[in-house]
Formats: C-alpha cells, sequence, structure tokens
C-alpha cells in the first residue's frame, strides 16, 4: 500500500451562487499531485489569504492503493 498523496481544489461561486470545482494544474497541463500534506495545507493558507475574487481552496487527499 503506498502513502495518500494531496491536491488542492479551487472552489469558485459565481454571482447566482453557482459553484464551480477546479483542481488545480502544475504548469504543465497535469493535475498537481503532492505526497506531503503540509506543503499543501501551508500553500492552500497562502492562495485563501490572497484571494481576492472570494475564491477559496480545499485539500483534496488521494487514496493511493496497489492493485494486485
Amino acid at each position: 500500500m503506498e502513502e495518500d498523496s494531496f491536491m488542492i481544489k479551487k472552489v469558485m461561486v459565481n454571482s447566482r451562487g453557482k459553484k464551480t470545482h477546479v483542481l488545480l494544474t502544475n504548469g504543465h497541463s497535469e493535475i498537481l499531485e503532492v505526497k506531503h500534506e503540509n506543503i499543501v495545507k501551508n500553500l492552500i493558507n497562502v492562495l485563501n489569504e490572497n484571494s481576492d475574487s472570494g475564491w477559496t481552496y480545499e485539500l483534496v487527499r488521494v487514496k493511493n492503493e496497489v492493485q494486485k
């Protein structure tokens, strides 16, 4: 069994209250996936503190399991 990894989800709400969820990418059109939870939590804190649009960022835990 492998360790969990972590992603960042951006939650955007339009003027009508409809939510859109987007996973952040790594700059190469691949979903950003990090092995260290504390790094992702720190980045989420920075993103949330600096969001002037009202969007929020959330942690997504990915359970990595090896298929037998």
